[in-house]
């Protein structure tokens, strides 16, 4: 009898070193695939974000130079390529911020995004000499607040 109770404690042992073998496995792949996927997603995220930093700093620089094309008249400059390069950039400014939405579930982060290309906007050859400046300043600086709340959005914790 002693045998049989010795077998039984053995066999329900090793059954219950199993199932928690099996529990804690489990646990550890599911963890593993978790910080998998929130890594890709750290990653897309920064690349989103920068690719959209860096099509509103093209758009500015193309905005900028279209302005002082018109507006000083330079001699060597085509306005229809000069606008053209800025239609260019301002589409991949779009579809990089249509890519920033689509990896952020920040409310903030998209306003932000939206007031960037907005005040990048405003630099435009209809702006007045005396307001060129001030809207060049903001667009800077609303470029340098959107990269900065994004950085919030990839911070590895």
């Amino acid at each position: 009898m002693e045998i049989i109770v010795t077998s039984v404690v053995a066999v329900v042992g090793t059954l219950l070193g199993s199932l928690a073998t099996h529990y804690f496995q489990r646990r550890n792949r599911a963890d593993a695939e978790r910080f998998e996927r929130n890594e890709r997603l750290r990653q897309e995220r920064v690349s989103a974000y920068t690719t959209y930093g860096g099509a509103l700093v093209s758009l500015r620089r193309a905005q900028i130079d279209r302005w002082y094309a018109i507006h000083e008249r330079r001699d060597n400059a085509d306005p229809d390529a000069i606008r053209y390069e800025t239609y260019r950039f301002r589409t991949e400014a779009l579809e990089a911020m249509f890519r920033v939405q689509l990896v952020t579930e920040s409310r903030e982060l998209i306003t932000v995004a939206q007031q960037a290309i907005d005040s990048v906007d405003r630099v435009s050859v209809r702006t007045p000499a005396d307001e060129f400046k001030e809207a060049r300043d903001v667009s800077r600086q609303d470029i340098f607040t959107f990269v900065e709340a994004a950085r919030k959005h990839v911070e590895v914790a």
